[in-house]
């Protein structure tokens, strides 16, 4: 049992990403994920217009996805460090599930790209929190491979872009709480327009 989750407010108070390399089965099963998914998805959308998708990249196709990441690293980084090439290889077989976030925006729409954007980092906020509802750790990644066009390509259209890897699971380890800041660190209070 991750932390205690008895109350929304508590669930809110101990969520905290986990480390993909270090999550372990059990992971969530193909129900639990549906579901993880539809919570990521109630998520604030100006014009009803959904503008993120979830990809789930199965067990049986890591291996294909370890491929892409090779590919993409060849073509990003000409002279290859056997280590970053392990790195890689790792990347695409951490953790029990792996979904992989879309921003989709709708161009064109009077809803700004932006805010279309602002919604696929909520959803996958949304999905974090689905998963530590559920008593599994998740872990939103980028790095390169969310701006490798190799990557994207593979997961989507031209207009698309990859949001997150959102991978999820179980803690191997405890996991260790990290600083965080205090209201009065990152809000101020507005006083208003200056006198004239």
């Amino acid at each position: 049992m991750l932390n205690d989750r008895s109350t929304p407010l508590s669930l809110l108070k101990t969520r905290r990403s986990g480390r993909p390399r270090d999550m372990v089965e059990p992971g969530p099963d193909r129900a639990q994920l549906s579901e993880i998914i539809e919570i990521a998805a109630r998520t604030p959308d100006h014009g009803k217009l959904f503008p993120w998708r979830f990809v789930i990249v199965p067990k049986e196709r890591r291996a294909d996805f370890a491929a892409l990441l090779r590919k993409a690293f060849d073509g990003d980084a000409p002279v290859a460090d056997f280590r970053k090439l392990e790195a890689v290889e790792r990347t695409a077989h951490q953790a029990p599930a792996l979904v992989i976030v879309m921003s989709t925006p709708v161009e064109g729409h009077k809803v700004p790209v932006w805010e279309q954007q602002l919604s696929a980092g909520a959803a996958c906020m949304n999905l974090l929190h689905a998963a530590h509802a559920m008593g599994f750790v998740g872990g939103w990644i980028t790095g390169w491979p969310t701006y490798s066009e190799t990557v994207r390509s593979a997961f989507g259209s031209s207009h698309e872009r990859i949001a997150g890897l959102m991978f999820v699971g179980s803690p191997a380890f405890p996991l260790e709480e990290r600083p965080r800041p205090l209201a009065a660190m990152v809000s101020t209070l507005w006083n208003g327009l200056p006198a004239a």
